[in-house]
């Protein structure tokens, strides 16, 4: 069961999920979470403060989610790991929409505020750490150099479909031929 914190950061990221950042405001919070007038500026005295907790909670929320799907679907090569993005992008797309709009929010959020820009490497960092194991396990012989193609990518792909909905979406073919192209396998060894 969540507490009360997670309850009005839930709360914030669906208020900024559903009506951008502009509408994120302690008592959009409180209203959305259904809780009196006050219940989020006791957690969070300012909204910057509110701000940096949602940037935590929804990074947690995001991996809890990714952690999800590749425990579900372990990937051990390249086209396991396909498989993997195209249900987070159809995941994030779907039953997971107010939470990714939420995360673009945020982005756009990060260009114009350095102390959030700040907060988003660092937990990025976390993502990226996760997503690297994830690529060397599905066989890239160069995870630092496949991460950012294909995560900025799917990231691109996601982004488009929020925007501009299509309810045929399927990045299966796509996100496949990215994934199995940029990935290069560790290739055995020749004997000499």
């Amino acid at each position: 069961m969540a507490t009360r914190r997670e309850q009005l950061l839930d709360s914030a990221i669906t208020v900024l999920g559903e009506r951008g950042i502009h509408a994120l405001s302690h008592r959009a919070v409180d209203t959305q979470a259904g809780l009196p007038a006050g219940s989020t500026s006791n957690h969070f005295r300012t909204r910057d403060a509110l701000l940096d907790a949602v940037v935590e909670r929804f990074a947690a929320r995001e991996q809890a989610l990714w952690n999800e799907l590749a425990m579900s679907m372990y990937p051990t090569t390249p086209l396991d790991l396909a498989r993997v993005l195209v249900a987070a992008a159809r995941t994030a797309t779907g039953p997971q929409r107010t939470l990714m709009l939420a995360r673009y929010a945020i982005l756009v959020e990060a260009g114009i505020h350095p102390a959030v820009r700040a907060q988003l490497l660092a937990t990025g960092a976390r993502v990226n750490a996760w997503f690297m194991t994830r690529l060397r396990a599905a066989g890239s012989s160069d995870p630092e150099r496949d991460a950012p193609i294909i995560m900025n990518h799917w990231t691109g792909v996601v982004l488009h479909d929020l925007a501009i909905p299509d309810p045929a979406f399927d990045p299966t073919d796509q996100i496949t031929t990215l994934v199995t192209t940029v990935i290069r396998p560790l290739s055995a060894e020749v004997p000499s």
